[in-house]
């Protein structure tokens, strides 16, 4: 995979095909996941709730922590409306979480 763009809208078309109704379905199936050429995996969800809507992308490294220029290209492309926060994470960890929350009218 070597284009951000065109994988980028994949993960949006398939989060919202299929986003995760909350708090029952909680599972995430490999539609919205992507893996890089150099091994960084990027998952992408939207979750629903009757009140709320979750945009969510996670970065994930084997070996270290996701640099800001590795997410910020997809973040870019897959986080529609308000800037993506980015969730803490613990310490050592190599995951990265960012989200957007937004209340339903």
């Amino acid at each position: 995979m070597t284009n951000i763009e065109s994988e980028a809208a994949r993960l949006r078309t398939a989060a919202e095909a299929k986003p995760l109704r909350l708090p029952i379905n909680r599972k995430v199936d490999e539609s919205h996941h992507a893996v890089t050429a150099d091994g960084l995996s990027v998952w992408y969800t939207i979750q629903v709730s009757p009140h709320s809507r979750i945009q969510e992308a996670i970065f994930e490294r084997a070996d270290r922590m996701p640099s800001d220029e590795e997410c910020r290209p997809w973040l870019d492309r897959l986080i529609i409306g308000p800037p993506a926060t980015e969730a803490p994470g613990f310490p050592g960890s190599t995951t990265r979480r960012f989200e957007v929350f937004e209340n339903a009218s």
